[in-house]
């Protein structure tokens, strides 16, 4: 089975490693190919794997429909070219592109919603493009994977899809031997790993832990756009002696088997992959009650959801859990089970190939233009 996979951006971001990670998990037992917009994080790891990588400049997130256009040609003249079985495409832009390249191709296209374009907080005009070509879009593939329940039942109150077409399947990731020892610790460390970015809520972060008196050392692995405003308010704060910015960084599982505490604080969020690797890692979570975090979240048992934009409620739970490790240890013990029990990268992979081989088994998509 020969599968092309089409995302729009490199960098280290959610959307990308959880790609990664199906390129990784598939390596030998499909053909893979990555298309994306530009050469960075994923670029360079894809090709360590072994995977064939397409750089397609013009493939790019803006709405920009002179690039749109020569990006549709480009795809479409890979597709002749490679020949694949399906194609997988993975946010809105790529998603449209993809989308349509694989319609006019006659080659099956599965597509993966990481966030509703039209639910964050984008200028209007976007929203108003955004609706419609979803609407448009989903008549050009197969299935419409959510990466949780919250994204799903978006898709159904808006009419994106016929239920028959949407499938939820959780983002899961790859086992590691390290673990936390949430309770032990003389300075309790607190990590939060997510770009700097305005979708994250790091101030709000510094703004609780500001007026925490108990020991504690907050780890910000993660770079991005908002870092520098991110620095002033530390500063500002008085935690410049408390805080560390680590930038970005490959050794997540280490990084976190050290620290005592996962805050995830963000104004929005799909699904929040780095919970599943906190949880994996033995660790509680606090995290902002959005999206899908509380389908990974669960509230009192493996951490805390807090408002989105309650630093009162970012305080307290927070100070709570640095000055409880037995807290700790319970609920960093519940969240790696649950873990276990539902966020493996073996489910996720055995979900998405048995959405592929539905897809393929069942394919009315007329003559294939490798034909």
């Amino acid at each position: 089975m020969k599968i092309l996979y089409i995302v729009t951006r490199a960098i280290r971001g959610g959307v990308q490693i959880h790609l990664l990670d199906i390129l990784r998990g598939y390596q030998g037992k499909l053909e893979l190919i990555l298309v994306t917009g530009q050469e960075g994080f994923l670029t360079e790891k894809a090709r360590e794997l072994g995977v064939k990588v397409y750089v397609l400049p013009t493939l790019v997130r803006p709405i920009h429909p002179l690039k749109d256009i020569q990006a549709l040609g480009q795809v479409l003249k890979l597709i002749r070219q490679e020949k694949p079985d399906l194609i997988h495409t993975h946010s809105a832009k790529s998603g449209l592109v993809g989308r349509l390249a694989g319609q006019i191709a006659k080659v099956p296209v599965v597509h993966t919603d990481h966030g509703w374009a039209f639910t964050a907080p984008l200028p209007w005009q976007w929203k108003m493009v955004s609706i419609p070509s979803e609407w448009l879009a989903a008549h050009w593939c197969s299935k419409i994977i959510t990466v949780s329940e919250y994204e799903l039942e978006i898709g159904l109150r808006y009419k994106i899809a016929p239920p028959s077409k949407l499938v939820k399947i959780y983002c899961g990731v790859p086992d590691t031997v390290r673990r936390a020892n949430p309770g032990k610790a003389d300075e309790v460390n607190i990590a939060m790993v997510a770009r700097f970015d305005p979708q994250k809520n790091h101030i709000l972060l510094l703004q609780a832990l500001s007026e925490i008196k108990l020991p504690f050392r907050l780890l910000l692995v993660g770079d991005g756009s908002t870092r520098s405003q991110v620095e002033d308010a530390a500063s500002k704060l008085n935690l410049v002696e408390r805080v560390e910015f680590l930038g970005s960084r490959d050794d997540i599982d280490e990084i976190l088997s050290k620290v005592h505490i996962f805050v995830l604080a963000t104004h929005w969020e799909s699904f929040g992959i780095v919970s599943v690797e906190a949880m994996r890692a033995m660790l509680p979570v606090v995290g902002s009650d959005v999206g899908g975090v509380s389908e990974v979240v669960v509230e009192g048992e493996t951490g805390f959801l807090v408002p989105s934009g309650d630093v009162i409620a970012m305080r307290d739970r927070l100070a709570q859990l640095i000055a409880d490790p037995q807290l700790r240890i319970k609920m960093g013990k519940a969240g790696r089970k649950r873990y276990e029990e539902n966020f493996t990268i073996e489910q996720m992979l055995d979900r998405i190939l048995e959405v592929y081989q539905a897809v393929l088994a069942n394919r009315p998509m007329g003559k294939s233009i490798k034909n």
